[in-house]
């Protein structure tokens, strides 16, 4: 490295929000330490004013220099809190030789010292997690990008089914393997006693991979998805072995029934610790960036918990169409067929936060910002669970599998929308109007009035709450009410009206919307 280079190495250009960040956490860190916590002066801020300013400066140069503020869109969560840790002991350590080379009249208590450096520490940490959460939240398209390089293809050879023997035989292997009720349910969906239908019982991809690319036009896994690390790589291999229209079974045992099985193997109390501790070691720490490595290297990927909606979600992602799924012996077996070749993502990282698209004021989607309360990959649900389950009252999904129980109570309390006041900082909505939409569900409105919602911004707090309406023609006439009474007696007078309205049938009506 030449001295040029070096130089522009070490004395770089800083990202000015990431340093601007600092400074405030900084300030806020003072405040806190000296306003709250018990102190032996009663002037706390006249005497540690020009430690603060030292620590600050010290905080800030290292930081600098520990090349903390370059703006790398894609820099790991685990380098840049392994870069802060290095600051923070190294920031600790000069402040140690400053208060040790200070004058006794000016000696400062350790214990301030270690207080603030320990909250400063803390806040860029949790800073640098929500920042990173933030990051990974997903977009959820409502299409799938699709891959229009392959062509069309056609099973290699006509298929030729089994005699007797041979289909008895297939048959008690598969009984072997399942139970006769599983038998019965494939041969209602599948030819299983055909040269065309490959079956294995595998957790090892490589047995997929060495198969020939449209050999078969049905493959069957009977090994549970909870034995299998890389389902996204498992499934996009049998997309792309299979021929057009080619169909994929497989089966797992879902979350719930692991949930009713702890749940029933120990007393009342003990069994909900338990399973709280079960729940985040098996669900939550392999969906976080930071742990899900470590998490995947332990356990090899056996034993995974999975729900419904995330396999489901994740096989509409990698390009299948569900047929039908039913539930044998606590375990759900999944008929799919080959819809089409997804250009996909093998590994999907999901946060506290997650942005989707909708549709706002002159037909441009947006981004709306929510808290995450659906199981992982559920976005690319949302044309099967309408086809299956259809709208309840209120405009809802019956029966929603994609939502969490922590989702449920999120949505009961507003939770989830809190985010969606940046959306109204940003000037994509506002306070009161019709509710964002996705294209799927403004597709089910009638003409007129998706003409009229595309005149006007979509607000956070709907008509909804004011009529409560109970079906899908209800909410359009409520909307279509509120978006006239708009045009003829202004949006802020029919706002003003309608914010009241809604406010007093949350409070006193206890009006919900789920």
């Amino acid at each position: 490295m030449d001295g040029r280079r070096l130089l522009r190495f070490v004395f770089y250009k800083p990202y000015w929000g990431h340093l601007l960040t600092d400074v405030i956490l900084l300030i806020v860190s003072f405040f806190v330490v000296l306003a709250w916590f018990p102190l032996n002066t009663s002037i706390p801020f006249q005497k540690y004013y020009v430690f603060a300013l030292v620590f600050s400066a010290i905080w800030l140069l290292v930081s600098y220099f520990g090349h903390r503020y370059l703006k790398i869109k894609y820099l790991k969560v685990g380098n840049n809190l392994l870069r802060l840790l290095v600051v923070a002991i190294v920031v600790f350590a000069l402040m140690w030789v400053y208060m040790y080379l200070i004058s006794e009249s000016e000696k400062y208590s350790i214990y301030v010292l270690l207080t603030i450096w320990l909250a400063m520490f803390l806040m860029s940490v949790l800073f640098t997690l929500i920042t990173h959460a933030y990051r990974y939240a997903l977009n959820a398209e409502p299409e799938i990008a699709r891959d229009t390089n392959r062509k069309e293809q056609k099973v290699l050879h006509k298929a030729v089914l089994f005699d007797a023997e041979e289909k008895q035989q297939c048959y008690d292997n598969v009984v072997a393997l399942t139970s006769n009720r599983v038998l019965q349910y494939l041969l209602e969906h599948i030819e299983l006693a055909s040269s065309n239908t490959f079956t294995l019982n595998t957790s090892e991809i490589y047995n997929i991979a060495k198969l020939r690319y449209y050999a078969y036009d049905t493959i069957v896994n009977f090994m549970p998805l909870n034995q299998i690390r890389g389902i996204n790589k498992m499934f996009g291999m049998v997309n792309d072995k299979l021929p057009d229209d080619g169909m994929f079974v497989c089966c797992f045992q879902p979350q719930e029934v692991i949930k009713r099985q702890i749940l029933r193997r120990y007393p009342p109390i003990l069994n909900y610790i338990i399973y709280s501790f079960f729940f985040l070691y098996k669900r939550v720490v392999p969906k976080i960036f930071m742990t899900s490595r470590l998490y995947f290297d332990i356990t090899e990927g056996k034993d995974r918990v999975l729900s419904k909606a995330e396999v489901l979600g994740r096989l509409c992602y990698c390009g299948f169409e569900i047929v039908d799924e039913h539930k044998i012996d606590n375990t759900i077996y999944v008929v799919a067929r080959r819809s089409f070749t997804p250009v996909t993502v093998q590994r999907r990282m999901y946060g506290m936060f997650i942005k989707l698209n909708r549709v706002g004021k002159n037909g441009k989607e947006f981004k709306v910002y929510k808290f995450r309360t659906m199981h992982p990959y559920s976005e690319y649900l949302q044309e099967y669970v309408y086809k299956r389950y259809s709208l309840q009252e209120g405009g809802k999904f019956n029966h929603d599998i994609r939502v969490t129980t922590l989702g449920r109570f999120a949505r009961k309390c507003w939770i989830d929308e809190l985010p969606m006041l940046l959306n109204v900082v940003k000037g994509d909505m506002k306070l009161v109007g019709v509710r964002p939409l996705s294209k799927q569900y403004f597709s089910l409105y009638s003409p007129e009035l998706q003409k009229k919602r595309t005149q006007h911004k979509p607000g956070l707090l709907p008509p909804f709450y004011a009529d409560m309406p109970k079906t899908l023609d209800e909410i359009q006439a409520s909307e279509m009410k509120y978006l006239i009474q708009c045009e003829q007696k202004g949006t802020f007078r029919t706002d003003f009206v309608y914010f009241w309205k809604i406010l007093y049938s949350i409070l006193f009506k206890r009006a919900r919307s789920n």
